[in-house]
């Protein structure tokens, strides 16, 4: 393991410390199986995150655990199911920046609010690749911008929807530089990269590790990541603060939360289990192969990063005056 991964793992550990010895599940109103709605389509990383954890969870807590998927809508679905169950321990939602933070943040009809949802874990988090097909001719950022600007095209990249991470980092992308970009959504990552490949799209934003095969094949060229520091995984590819645009720089999270109201020893059982599983060795290794970061923590490391979020994608959302109306 790098030093970096190592670092990270050690304040993952710290973080969850309070939480190493799971707790016995509290009684449950339903016999009946506890629910992970996993707001992305079977099949995907985030899907296999989703299992991991319901695995991990049953295996902790004695009880059977299944995961749900209910794709679209860049997690709208997902969520207004989740805000709408039952707070009796019975739903779970696997949720991150996109479906929660941003789609509050940039939508004002939602028929859920982020008070509608109780943090429970802080699971782990990561960032995003500028990448195009190798068959658009460019090798840098500054070649795609200029690539760009000399045929007056948009760029078009895919996104969850509108609203998801992707979809905003593209918005931010296109005033940074003063290119033209046009969102196109897609269900899930897999299908937008075949786009990608056929000349649908000329930009990506997906994690790094959705392209390791199309990195290794030569048909997708990485240009840079969005996080502060080089990855280990990547060592020869720069970040965008490295390349001068420092402001560009963003990551992701992947936590657990629950329909508002969940009684508080649920909440820390729950807690519990999930610290441990991503603390294990399984799940370090899935994390590690799929270029995220273990962030474990219990309700109030994850509290607190939505309060980051408020201040950090808020400040972005409110100063380029973004709003989605769709």
């Amino acid at each position: 393991m790098t030093r970096y991964l190592s670092r990270r793992l050690t304040l993952s550990l710290l973080a969850g410390a309070s939480f190493a010895m799971t707790q016995g599940l509290p009684a449950l109103a339903s016999d009946g199986p506890i629910t992970i709605i996993v707001p992305y389509a079977a099949g995907g990383i985030n899907d296999a995150f989703g299992r991991k954890i319901a695995d991990g969870l049953s295996r902790e807590i004695g009880r059977t655990v299944l995961v749900e998927n209910k794709p679209g809508a860049n997690g709208i679905l997902a969520a207004t199911h989740v805000a709408r169950a039952k707070n009796d321990g019975t739903t779970l939602f696997l949720t991150g920046t996109g479906p929660l933070s941003l789609n509050t943040m940039l939508r004002d009809n939602l028929p859920f609010t982020a008070e509608s949802f109780d943090p429970v874990a802080m699971m782990f988090d990561g960032v995003l690749t500028i990448s195009v097909p190798t068959a658009l001719g460019v090798s840098s950022l500054e070649e795609l911008i200029a690539h760009a600007r000399k045929t007056g095209r948009p760029l078009r990249y895919g996104t969850q929807g509108p609203g998801s991470v992707m979809d905003l980092y593209g918005r931010i992308f296109s005033q940074h530089f003063g290119v033209e970009m046009v969102p196109v959504a897609y269900k899930n990552n897999p299908s937008s990269l075949v786009d990608l490949l056929g000349g649908q799209l000329e930009v990506s934003f997906v994690s790094p590790m959705s392209l390791t095969e199309y990195a290794k094949a030569g048909t997708v060229k990485i240009l840079a990541l969005t996080g502060s520091a080089r990855d280990p995984k990547w060592p020869d590819i720069p970040t965008v603060g490295e390349l001068g645009h420092s402001n560009l720089e963003i990551s992701y999270w992947t936590a657990i939360h629950a329909p508002a109201g969940l009684p508080e020893d649920l909440k820390q059982a729950y807690a519990a289990a999930i610290v441990k599983t991503v603390n294990s060795p399984d799940f370090l290794e899935l994390l590690s192969n799929s270029g995220q970061y273990p962030k474990a923590g219990g309700p109030e490391v994850l509290a607190a990063q939505m309060q980051t979020d408020r201040e950090t994608w808020g400040a972005i959302i409110e100063k380029n005056n973004l709003r989605i109306r769709e």
